[in-house]
């Protein structure tokens, strides 16, 4: 039953996609993974995890935490509204998304570890 929450009911295209998109990861979402895959606070991520009809580029299914890495096309008015419709989705399920730039992650990684490992630690106190 655990592999239904986990999932969110994600179907066999919406895996098969992740599968494709975890061999092709961005050069950003590659420097994130390098942190992410060392599990902060304890916590074990997952890179390009599918989440019901969405694929999220990390996810925690511990901390009920998306991570979502934007390229410059996420500027985009259409795709602004996009994304901020299928957050509402997936945070309707309980799940806390956090956004950074592709820019940020390559010329700040820094300030986005330090961002991440703050709410890791947050949660973690709140977990023990």
């Amino acid at each position: 039953m655990m592999e239904k929450k986990m999932f969110y009911k994600a179907g066999p295209l919406i895996f098969e996609n992740a599968r494709l998109l975890r061999s092709n990861m961005t050069n950003a979402e590659t420097k994130l993974w390098e942190f992410l895959r060392t599990k902060p606070g304890g916590f074990k991520f997952r890179r390009q995890h599918p989440l019901g009809i969405y694929i999220a580029d990390f996810f925690c299914y511990q901390l009920k935490l998306a991570i979502e890495v934007d390229g410059r096309i996420h500027e985009r008015a259409d795709i602004r509204q996009t994304d901020a419709e299928r957050q509402k989705l997936i945070e309707a399920d309980g799940i806390r998304v956090m956004r950074f730039t592709n820019e940020q992650v390559l010329t700040n990684i820094e300030a986005v570890i330090k961002t991440i490992t703050a709410y890791c630690n947050q949660q973690k106190s709140g977990i023990e």
